[in-house]
């Protein structure tokens, strides 16, 4: 009886490389390139630097949340874009601000169940690109005359009649894109303006952490430890990007205090301490091992699990990584102490204090986790130890995927064994995963 694939014993993957733009406040040096086109820059020069040949790449897997509506498969587009084999397919997923970490672990997993052998997964976002939205009032109301059964069959006049019932005008225009909740109608730093006060994180707190961000960024920058993640980038203009441009090494508390409130008026987050809108794109590299050792290259770290939750919009929106963090860390088999590295997307410097707040309480992980015990206390030096996304920026795709690079090549470099990530995302989502030394 023939034995079925799924019966055979798995292979294992593993991150072989990953590169990445440099990360660039909305609206400035990218205001020119879309998504597809900061996934062509990424995935370009991840190819460029590891020589891949083209003809060994099975598929493209990319994250992304401002999708384009022309052309939404941007994983697809980046292929046709740099010329690569017609086989190599490419799929979009988004999963919010987790999307750059959906889109690996769904590479991860189809190497592993033996159905491809080289991926390339990432993601990128286009703040300054985010389309402009026609009001469905406008669309539901003249759709039918321009493109149902009587298409082509209205007048000029007949248009102005129609337009002239609908009012008030302000109803018809376009609107400003806004990170806002569907079901709660809350943009995101009203909810992480509410978890800081529940879980009483104080501005000082806040400022203290996004200073720490800042310098420690500055300090990657500086060392070159970032040099090997970032390929500098060309704009349509002939200028060249060669570096993260939100970084502010010379931050601090002081500076940081007197920036007003921006999502509440006695509120306590703001600019300084709030991930900045961002444009971006990452691109990481994953192979099967065997084909990563047939083809040469060295493997940097595998995924020992993932976990993805779900929680209440409207309860503490950004929670997620504190659900699913613990639940990463139970299917790898390991505790947090046994973490040598901990990685956590930084949306608000509150919403980070308060996942570390609720992990390091037994009241938490008895309501939320039914476990008797606090899942424990993360070491601020093993915590984001070349900075996050307060001082990094935060394209949306691309966010997940730069964690893991960066934690991928600290495991190799530094000869730590073990890495935790964690990412909230709009929601009430959460993700987590657990990456191992492939060299341990």
């Amino acid at each position: 009886m023939p034995v079925s694939k799924q019966d055979q014993p798995k292979q294992r993957a593993v991150i072989v490389s990953g590169v990445r733009t440099p990360f660039v406040k909305a609206f400035a040096e990218f205001l020119p390139l879309d998504t597809i086109a900061l996934g062509d820059a990424a995935v370009a020069a991840l190819l460029k630097r590891t020589e891949l040949p083209r003809r060994e790449i099975d598929s493209i897997v990319w994250g992304g949340v401002i999708l384009p509506g022309s052309a939404p498969n941007v994983a697809r587009e980046i292929a046709l874009d740099l010329g690569l084999p017609p086989s190599v397919e490419g799929m979009t997923c988004t999963r919010a601000c987790a999307s750059g970490l959906q889109a690996i672990t769904l590479a991860v997993a189809a190497i592993e169940r033996g159905e491809a052998d080289v991926v390339i997964a990432g993601g990128s976002d286009s703040t300054s690109n985010a389309e402009l939205k026609v009001p469905q009032k406008l669309v539901r109301t003249l759709g039918p005359m321009m493109m149902g059964p009587n298409k082509g069959k209205a007048t000029p006049r007949d248009m102005l009649a129609v337009l002239s019932q609908l009012t008030p005008i302000t109803d018809l225009l376009p609107r400003i894109p806004k990170i806002a909740e569907r079901t709660t109608g809350e943009i995101m730093g009203e909810s992480a303006e509410k978890m800081a006060v529940r879980n009483e994180i104080s501005r000082q707190a806040q400022d203290e952490f996004a200073v720490r961000s800042h310098h420690r960024a500055a300090e990657a920058i500086a060392s070159g430890r970032f040099r090997d993640e970032i390929a500098p980038v060309e704009t349509p203009s002939g200028k060249w990007v060669h570096q993260d441009t939100i970084v502010r090494g010379d931050t601090s508390v002081e500076k940081l205090a007197k920036l007003r409130p921006v999502f509440s008026r006695d509120g306590s987050l703001t600019a300084g301490n709030s991930s900045p809108l961002t444009d971006g794109a990452s691109a990481v590299l994953i192979m099967s091992e065997d084909k990563a050792k047939a083809l040469g290259y060295t493997a940097l770290a595998r995924f020992a699990s993932w976990s993805y939750v779900g929680c209440d919009p409207a309860d503490q929106l950004l929670m997620g990584p504190a659900l699913a963090m613990p639940q990463a860390l139970a299917r790898a088999g390991y505790e947090l102490d046994d973490m040598d590295l901990v990685d956590m997307h930084e949306a608000f410097a509150a919403q980070v204090l308060s996942v570390l707040s609720m992990l390091a309480s037994d009241n938490f992980a008895r309501a939320r986790l039914g476990r008797d015990k606090a899942v424990g206390e993360i070491d601020p030096a093993k915590l984001n130890i070349h900075g996050g996304s307060v001082a990094l920026g935060h394209p949306f795709g691309a966010t997940g995927a730069r964690m893991v690079t960066t934690m991928a090549n600290e495991l190799h470099q530094s000869g730590k064994v073990t890495a935790l990530i964690g990412i909230c995302a709009a929601g009430g989502l959460g993700a987590g995963a657990v990456l191992e030394n492939a060299g341990a």
